[in-house]
């Protein structure tokens, strides 16, 4: 599922919910990329069907800047309480590269921003032992565990 251009990245998705985040995603990066700014696009699925993008915002400052997913799980969360039930996360390639664009999976840092708020979240992944829409749990078995807030399902 990985490298490839234009829309037909949707396309290898088998799942209808992946389809459109992947879509959603790839077409909003397609239009807002710019190099050394805005390379991944994200998009949340809500248990009301609606769609959150986000967009990943770099910095000069390499550690300032905010991952796509982060974005998109504001944007959820500001239009509703609804659960967020998957997230799928595009890369557009640099111009010098010459790949196509790719379906990524959330780093670690969003695997941990994701589950605080949505324990149940499924993510897109395009290739490996996980392929499909995989429980984001899954990718990290050892999710740590605070004390600001009871473990469970997102409170409203």
């Amino acid at each position: 599922m990985s490298g490839h251009t234009g829309g037909d990245l949707a396309s290898l998705c088998t799942d209808p919910a992946a389809r459109l985040l992947v879509s959603a995603a790839f077409t909003t990066i397609r239009e807002r990329y710019i190099q050394a700014r805005h390379q991944i696009a994200a998009a949340i699925l809500d248990a009301d069907q609606g769609i959150h993008l986000g967009l990943h915002v770099d910095a000069m400052v390499g550690r300032a800047a905010v991952c796509a997913e982060a974005g998109a799980l504001s944007a959820a969360r500001l239009a509703t309480s609804a659960p967020l039930i998957a997230v799928a996360a595009v890369r557009y390639p640099k111009p010098t590269e010459t790949c196509g664009a790719r379906i990524v999976p959330p780093c670690g840092l969003c695997r941990e921003l994701l589950l605080d708020h949505a324990p149940d979240l499924r993510a897109v992944i395009a290739d490996g032992p996980h392929a499909g829409l995989t429980p984001l749990a899954i990718l990290l078995p050892h999710k740590y565990v605070g004390t600001k807030w009871p473990a469970g399902p997102s409170r409203p």
